[in-house]
């Protein structure tokens, strides 16, 4: 439960202070303890659901006139269902609650919601005014004592973005896991942008190199002239960008290397996102620790004048390993070797188009997306827009 939205929103403000039970949880407004009868013409309670609009937690006026409910269907003094709720079957779990109800109620003359104290005071009076007329001390406004924020969300401020697409449920699959990021640079500034948005609890940047002026056009935003004279090394500059939307982001700058390797010991899983030398001793210790992850990278040749190339994602689990070895999946630059990594091309939509297919396959092994190829190695021709995905469990 969060108190900043009901703090910062005078209508939601109103809400809680004319003793309605009110919460706000993973970007829905709850209003807990509302009356209604049942078909055996009990008076219960229920859960009144709204998904919340909001900019910087501030209530926005609602953008629909739907709602969903927790509870059995509201029933008129006679117990049959009360019409007029829209009702409809659509089962989806809000806030630890398994949720039934659909209602699609527009207010009455006009055709939108003022305000969400206008849209709760309009839903719990319909739903409520049956079970007032059997008990009239049935009412939503109880004036219960509010519990103080729980602090079990990364972010600072609500993800309405997943309850306005009722997929907090199976947002939640992200939640309580570790991940680590190997290489700030392109491709990885991109991963870090979008595992930032999912609440995912530690993000863990490693890199020891300074956000310099290359840099500025491969990664995500855009920094400025004075961040730039900062000097401040990738890690620092990315935690302190993502900090200002959540918690959970922790920099190492350092380079991966034997005295460093035994910071990857506590994580869930790794993004690889970097060349070099360094990348076997990492992968040999991950596959030692039984942690799964990802290895992307990118070839871009001149082509006459035009660019053309590809992008792989290498996928490593504990149950698929050996094609990593076996069919050199992953390239690995020996010690001595050149390494032509700074001297290759980068291109800022390539690495961002990297790091979406490396989030989205870390996604599927969630469970957040399905997964029907199980690939475990992919690579995007761009010249063909071709997709081949090889390596299935």
């Amino acid at each position: 439960m969060s108190r900043r939205p009901i703090d910062r929103s005078p209508k939601l403000k109103l809400l809680r202070d004319e003793g309605y039970e009110i919460d706000v949880v993973t970007g829905y407004l709850l209003i807990r303890g509302v009356p209604y009868l049942n078909a055996r013409q009990e008076v219960k309670r229920g859960v009144l659901i709204s998904a919340l609009e909001v900019n910087n937690d501030i209530a926005l006026p609602p953008q629909d006139h739907q709602a969903k409910w927790f509870g059995e269907h509201p029933c008129n003094e006679n117990g049959t269902p009360i019409q007029g709720l829209g009702s409809s079957e659509q089962p989806i779990r809000i806030a630890n609650l398994d949720v039934t109800w659909n209602f699609s109620c527009k207010p009455k003359p006009a055709e939108c919601y003022r305000d969400f104290h206008h849209k709760i005071e309009h839903y719990v009076a319909k739903i409520s005014g049956p079970a007032q007329a059997v008990d009239s001390s049935a009412t939503a406004q109880t004036f219960k004592p509010f519990a103080p924020d729980e602090g079990d969300s990364v972010f600072l401020y609500e993800d309405t973005a997943s309850s306005r697409a009722d997929i907090v449920a199976i947002n939640e699959k992200l939640k309580p896991r570790k991940v680590g990021i190997v290489g700030l640079g392109g491709t990885g500034s991109y991963v870090l942008d979008y595992l930032a948005k999912t609440p995912i609890g530690e993000i863990h940047l490693f890199d020891a190199d300074v956000f310099i002026q290359h840099n500025a056009f491969r990664a995500p935003g855009a920094a400025s002239g004075a961040e730039l004279d900062e000097k401040l090394t990738k890690v620092a500059i990315h935690a302190r960008t993502y900090s200002k939307m959540r918690r959970g982001i922790i920099p190492h700058p350092v380079e991966m290397g034997p005295g460093t390797l035994h910071l990857l010991e506590d994580l869930d899983f790794v993004f690889l996102c970097m060349e070099g030398t360094g990348k076997k001793p990492i992968v040999s210790k991950l596959e030692d620790l039984g942690v799964p992850f990802i290895d992307v990278g990118m070839g871009i040749t001149v082509h006459g004048e035009s660019l053309r190339g590809q992008v792989r994602t290498t996928t490593s689990t504990p149950t698929q390993r050996r094609h990593v070895h076996e069919k050199n999946r992953i390239a690995f630059t020996a010690a001595g070797e050149v390494n032509e990594y700074d001297r290759n091309i980068q291109v800022v939509e390539l690495n961002a188009l990297n790091a979406a297919f490396a989030v989205i396959k870390f996604k599927k092994l969630c469970g957040f997306y399905d997964d029907d190829g199980h690939e475990h190695f992919s690579v995007f021709v761009i010249a063909g827009a071709e997709s081949i995905n090889e390596d299935d469990e």
